[in-house]
């Protein structure tokens, strides 16, 4: 996405997809499968953005808010990570004031 590749980015979300399912299956995610499933979702909302799908970036954005606040135990990454959703939804719904 950072070098303008959009195209590629999508093409690694959709691969991420299937990966993406089986890992949140598991009753209690590690937080090594929680950090890959929120980054990947990360990836596709910023490429939404990019697309102003503002809203469905928005989405994307919340559940890792959820996935964040409601992680134990907190550390300085999972707290990094929830300010980091924080941020996308407020430029989500600055964009979407627009």
């Amino acid at each position: 996405m950072k070098r303008g590749r959009s195209q590629d980015a999508a093409a690694l979300i959709i691969k991420g997809l299937p990966l993406q399912t089986r890992l949140l299956a598991a009753p209690q995610p590690t937080l090594g499968a929680m950090e890959a499933v929120s980054d990947l979702d990360d990836l596709y909302a910023r490429m939404l953005l990019s697309n102003n799908q503002d809203g469905w970036a928005r989405m994307l954005f919340q559940k890792n808010l959820a996935r964040w606040k409601n992680w134990e135990p907190q550390t300085v990454d999972t707290m990094r990570r929830l300010r980091q959703a924080e941020a996308g939804i407020a430029e989500c719904d600055h964009r979407l004031k627009q």
